[in-house]
């Protein structure tokens, strides 16, 4: 069984959203996955980038961490902070809920992120951080 593993971290800084969308896609791409496949990683990454600085570390400095799996055809990606926490992650998970109203969010966050990967599992302790753990079955082995 084709097994690979990588870990990344960088500063909490919206310019390095779009090195963490690049970093995981080069990663996946491991798995010779479709165009529409990388784009749902992408933007899955994206997101869970976009909450940590964002809402983890509230647009203060801090670090990122991204881990990635493939095991046979399954990439895991784990993108998590060490920010403040999510109080209810359940009430976090709807659709169009925000904690940043006054940022104007949409609060689509997480539900783009569910749409556009296999599975999706948070984690979070206040003060502690997240950890927002998702994943995509591909259907090709390179």
């Amino acid at each position: 069984m084709f097994e690979n593993r990588m870990k990344i971290e960088f500063l909490s800084k919206s310019q390095n959203e779009s090195f963490a969308r690049v970093a995981v896609a080069a990663f996946a791409s491991q798995l010779d996955p479709t165009i529409e496949e990388i784009t749902d990683v992408k933007t899955a990454v994206s997101e869970a980038v976009t909450n940590a600085i964002i809402h983890g570390y509230e647009n203060k400095e801090g670090i990122i961490y991204i881990e990635a799996v493939i095991l046979g055809n399954e990439f895991t990606v784990i993108v998590s902070d060490n920010g403040v926490g999510i109080e209810d992650v359940e009430a976090a998970m709807q659709p169009l809920y925000t904690s940043r109203p006054d940022l104007e969010r949409s609060g689509m966050g997480f539900t783009v992120m569910e749409s556009f990967m296999d599975k999706l599992d948070v984690e979070s302790k206040i003060g502690k951080g997240t950890k927002v753990i998702m994943k995509k079955t591909f259907n090709s082995i390179s």
